[in-house]
């Protein structure tokens, strides 16, 4: 594989609507961003003959978070983005084949449970569940893990589950075999970033997949923040799992697996009021207050021991393909960068390689398989 670090480009190469690679080495893609977004952009460039290098501060990102769930069914509405069954297939299929090539991501494919507190709750659910997702609902007295009173309905969702954030992550970008960069991206263009330091790097394309943090540090760079908040939130680490299987609804419960392989739990939800920018620190007492008065409620069993807590922060609205100065996007995933994250950014390489082409115009094929 060539060094993914690129020479610079022509000046009658920029900003131009076709990339032209020669035929002889593989294009160069800068990707900004090592969460999910950027790891599964980097996964699926390298698959479909991209050289890339990540750059990326290792600060602040929400997708460490210990552990996240890939529910299809968000929030308290019922609704479900279309997307959200094909996203779930891909990202479990992707953590299946990276744990074969070696790669450790703790995991359990073991379903989510969403406790109803009424029929008209249940109704709004019914009502925007997809024929083709599997789907089961329970009552109180069948219920797999150990609920408060006053859950008259449960919908188990069989093909959701948990994941370790920073472990997927983390092999996505070590499976891409790309070159990782540590330092804060202060501009960019469709063919360039410079580095704080002030060092500037070049390449055939640039994809933008900065987080809350990022979009924050970028807000001076004339990123474009219309339509787009940011929103915090707090896991409390436990000794043990409250409950077998992740249990969501306002906030939620899952077991996770601790570095030391021992069984774990945490307590958790974004729930701080949207904000215009990053703001990462502990949680207030109101918060915790919060936090552990809807856990109450949802489980009535909160004698595990807090161990620890994390803390990140959400950037909410969708960035997806080429942006009027050239370069490429994929953020603001909010709460589902892992149900959608893959699937976006395999859609989006698609995309850009299709952008690609050698002397003849021809576009350079991009990898079908996930």
């Amino acid at each position: 594989m060539t060094t993914p670090t690129a020479q610079p480009l022509p000046a009658t190469s920029r900003g131009g609507p076709m990339i032209h690679v020669q035929e002889d080495r593989e294009p160069t893609l800068l990707v900004i961003g090592g969460g999910i977004a950027g790891a599964s952009v980097a996964y699926f460039a390298a698959r479909s003959g991209w050289a890339v290098t990540l750059l990326d501060a290792a600060e602040a990102r929400a997708s460490d978070v210990p552990a996240a769930l890939l529910d299809p069914a968000r929030g308290q509405s019922g609704r479900m983005d279309v997307r959200a069954l094909e996203g779930l297939r891909l990202s479990w299929s992707l953590i299946r084949r990276l744990e074969a090539r070696g790669h450790r991501i703790p995991h359990e494919h073991n379903g989510v449970l969403r406790p109803l507190a009424s029929d008209l709750a249940r109704a709004k659910f019914e009502r925007h569940l997809p024929p083709e997702l599997p789907h089961h609902w329970l009552t109180a007295a069948r219920s797999p893990a150990p609920l408060a009173p006053g859950w008259p309905h449960l919908l188990l969702l069989p093909e959701g589950g948990w994941l370790a954030g920073a472990a997927l992550v983390t092999a996505l970008i070590a499976a891409s075999r790309a070159t990782v960069r540590r330092g804060r991206v202060a501009t960019w263009d469709a063919h360039t970033a410079t580095l704080a330091g002030g060092e500037v790097l070049s390449a055939e394309a640039v994809v933008w997949c900065g987080g809350s943090i990022g979009a924050t540090w970028g807000g001076g760079t004339g990123l474009p923040t219309s339509g787009q908040t940011h929103r915090g939130g707090t896991l409390l680490l436990l000794d043990r799992a409250v409950t077998p299987l992740p249990v969501s609804s306002g906030v939620y419960l899952s077991p996770i697996i601790q570095e030391n392989g021992q069984r774990g739990g945490v307590l958790g939800a974004t729930f701080e009021a949207p904000a215009p920018q990053c703001n990462v620190g502990g949680p207030a007492l109101r918060s915790l207050n919060w936090l552990l008065s809807r856990a109450s409620a949802l489980t009535g069993n909160l004698s595990s021991t807090v161990t620890g807590f994390w803390s990140g922060s959400r950037l909410s609205g969708e960035r997806f393909g080429q942006q009027p100065g050239g370069w490429w996007a994929l953020s603001g995933l909010g709460s589902k960068g892992f149900l959608l994250g893959p699937l976006l950014a395999r859609e989006l390489v698609a995309e850009l390689s299709g952008h690609s082409s050698g002397p003849s115009g021809s576009p350079r094929p991009s990898s079908p398989d996930g």
